[in-house]
């Protein structure tokens, strides 16, 4: 079964050195992964936060768009889009809103920095801290829980966000009685390499240090790796490699011989200007064939659009059967929709509509039982089985545990679920790949809430 990783990407500035090497080579090297279903999305209502300077916002969404794509993304492979194109993400941001603690939303660390910031200047707390930088951590709640990603790749600073959004996700489901959103875990970037900028400090737009990736050109990356602040030495004299960023920058587009060869260079006297070429042609080798393909797709921004409308559609077939279930759980249900009258009816009698498992006897003897969502719909036939107790067995473990029963392998444009490794059911082939991450998306879905409803049955009785 593959794990959802989501990662989000502000678009409110000029990608630079430190975001490919620190976020975006890593995140398209893990997006080929065959365990990983993918999700990447451009930030965009996020950086209405951060800027009010609607040129900025708009070139930003375009340049990252171009740069994700030129550094090797695959919207094929991945699920690639803007925040914006998916208005379930605003409705859902509302309807978690209303359950989340005011306190919790109090203890956010980038609404408390800027509250201390306030008090130290003698401000009022609140003032500059607008109502978006406040509601913050609920619309990236709403971002994660709307595909229910299992992973979100996060530095540490941004842990507190995931915990929020599992709490919020908690206190949902334990409101409306039901599993509807997978609790998200921080997948902790210990490993990301933090490039040091013109200053020597992190490279961040924060301290106007950084060296773009393609803006400018091959002129403009050379200009900045020119500018890295270094010491006084003189060509002939001895560096101290640990002393100087140059190394730390070659060490992130170089293997580990060719750093070790290019800190001995400097130990032997290899002047700055000299050090400083050296490096801007190492970096050059691995950016110039992205950055055409960046200049072609900046040229063609309608190719873009196109790209980015897809996986608006992808995400979408995920993101609006949730939320339908969503309006349905909190009481925004429609009052003249086909079939209302007999499910008032059904009410009346005490029933509701759920998932259902249900066992029969194939033509030749064996024994099956078949998933249905509350709709109908067929999404698990299991395989004939001679032992009517086996299948018995089986069905209670679909039934007590949900999508944690067994193991979900994608086979082509359907899926198995394996239990300790014997196959025990099957979905529909579906039309297409997409069809069919949305199919799946549906059967995890349905299979917590079949176990969530039992849960409440087995208590129920128990009381």
């Amino acid at each position: 079964m593959k794990t959802r990783v989501l990662t989000g990407i502000t678009t409110s500035g000029t990608p630079h050195l430190g975001n490919y090497v620190g976020a975006i080579r890593p995140a398209v090297a893990a997006s080929r992964r065959s365990d990983v279903d993918a999700f990447y999305f451009m930030a965009d209502y996020h950086a209405l936060i951060k800027s009010n300077d609607p040129a900025r916002i708009e070139r930003s969404r375009l340049e990252i768009a171009a740069t994700w794509l030129a550094t090797g993304l695959d919207p094929k492979q991945v699920t690639f889009y803007r925040q914006s194109d998916i208005p379930e993400l605003p409705e859902l941001t509302w309807i978690l809103t209303c359950i989340t603690a005011k306190g919790q939303l109090n203890r956010a660390h980038a609404y408390k920095a800027a509250v201390d910031r306030n008090v130290a200047n003698a401000e009022d707390a609140d003032v500059g801290i607008s109502a978006g930088l406040y509601m913050y951590p609920v619309l990236m709640a709403a971002d994660i829980l709307a595909f229910n990603a299992d992973k979100v790749p996060v530095g540490r600073d941004q842990i507190q966000h995931i915990e929020m959004a599992r709490d919020i996700a908690q206190r949902f489901n334990h409101i409306y009685g039901g599993a509807f959103f997978v609790l998200p875990e921080a997948q902790v970037e210990d490993q990301v390499a933090m490039l040091p900028g013109l200053d020597g400090r992190k490279m961040s737009k924060s301290y106007n240090n950084v060296i773009p990736l393609f803006a400018g050109g091959a002129k403009q990356l050379r200009a900045g790796i020119m500018g890295l602040v270094t010491d006084s030495r003189m060509p002939g004299e001895p560096k101290e490699p640990e002393s100087t960023s140059l190394v730390t920058l070659y060490q992130a587009f170089s293997t580990f011989d060719e750093t070790v060869a290019f800190a001995q260079a400097l130990r032997e006297g290899m002047s700055w200007g000299q050090a400083k070429q050296q490096l801007f042609e190492r970096i050059e080798t691995e950016v110039a064939p992205m950055r055409d393909r960046y200049e072609a797709l900046m040229a063609h921004p309608v190719e873009m659009e196109d790209m980015l409308q897809q996986g608006a559609k992808k995400a979408r077939l995920i993101a609006t059967p949730l939320l339908e279930s969503l309006r349905e759980a909190v009481g925004l249900r429609s009052i003249a929709f086909p079939g209302a009258a007999s499910q008032r009816v059904a009410a009346k009698k005490g029933k509701r509509e759920v998932p259902r498992l249900i066992s029969f006897r194939d033509d030749d003897g064996h024994f099956r039982f078949r998933l249905l969502a509350a709709d109908g719909e067929e999404l698990l036939l299991s395989v004939p089985l001679i032992d009517p107790k086996r299948a018995g067995q089986w069905q209670k473990r679909f039934a007590t545990l949900g999508a944690a029963a067994g193991d979900l392998i994608v086979e082509g444009y359907g899926a198995s679920f394996s239990v300790q490794g014997k196959r025990v059911a099957s979905t529909p082939v579906q039309a297409d790949a997409v069809a069919r991450d949305a199919m799946l998306h549906r059967l995890r879905t349905t299979l917590d809430l079949l176990a969530s409803y039992h849960v409440r049955q087995t208590n129920a009785a128990d009381g």
